[in-house]
């Protein structure tokens, strides 16, 4: 079993911090400002995750970012998405990453503090959303580099607004307010910036109040809808993804030419 003080220090885009209570805070960040996301990253939250949901002695786990925005910023360093073992890194990964997420047996708030362009599908695996007035929520970076949305994103938004909605929030690329996306239903609280993070907090001393088993049994009730759409979906979702990276790859002018 995993203890606090042999991870805490482990991840280099997460500062991680527990309260007495059990409430475990987990900031994304590039060198302490908001998150650059890339495929060090992508590779790293695979771990994270799994350690976070190991760890018994965490009660409650609140998810947020650094800076002014939460996921907003991609880098193609350190991913291969042109060749099959590269993809297939991709692939395993961004399966486990969300299965991993599915597996922390304690409830999870995200506190969304800006805009998210890119993997708002974590946020949908939470149980409680508060996003500020200055989040907002877009697939951009899929179609937007010729490559199908198929690793989550796509099955979760889908189900969390409506097949239609979702259908076009990915087609179209739209820019989702904080305020739609609570009428929506995909956001709980519109709160100021500053306001964010202490109520965060006091939804979370409540949640860690509950009896262990109570809340962990409640998580798990909770989400097994969505585990049975990500286990189904989310390989598929991918290939397909594969296919159409490919695809950019062959189109791509090779040197010399």
């Amino acid at each position: 079993m995993n203890r606090f003080t042999n991870y805490r220090d482990a991840f280099p885009n997460a500062r991680l911090n527990r309260s007495e209570s059990g409430v475990l805070e987990v900031v994304l960040h590039t060198e302490g400002g908001p998150l650059i996301f890339n495929g060090h990253t992508h590779e790293q939250f695979v771990d994270l995750f799994h350690v976070i949901g190991d760890d018994r002695d965490n009660r409650v786990i609140i998810l947020t970012g650094s800076g002014n925005s939460f996921m907003e910023s991609l880098a193609i360093e350190g991913f291969d998405f042109f060749t099959p073992r590269g993809y297939d890194k991709i692939y395993r990964e961004g399966k486990k990453i969300l299965m991993n997420i599915l597996d922390i047996q304690v409830p999870l708030i995200a506190a969304v503090n800006g805009p998210v362009r890119l993997h708002s599908e974590y946020i949908l695996l939470a149980d409680i959303v508060l996003a500020t007035p200055t989040t907002v929520f877009q697939d951009k970076p899929h179609l937007e580099l010729g490559v199908a949305s198929g690793d989550g994103v796509n099955l979760l938004w889908s189900e969390v607004i409506g097949s239609v909605r979702g259908r076009y929030f990915i087609l179209t690329r739209q820019e989702l307010d904080a305020n739609t996306a609570k009428e929506w239903g995909a956001v709980n609280e519109v709160v100021s910036s500053e306001k964010l993070l202490p109520r965060a907090r006091e939804l979370a001393g409540g949640l860690a109040k509950l009896p262990p088993l109570a809340a962990s049994y409640t998580r798990i009730a909770l989400t097994q809808k969505l585990r049975r759409i990500v286990d189904e979906g989310v390989g598929y979702g991918l290939a397909l993804e594969g296919i159409t990276a490919a695809d950019v790859a062959r189109s791509m002018p090779t040197s010399g030419s």
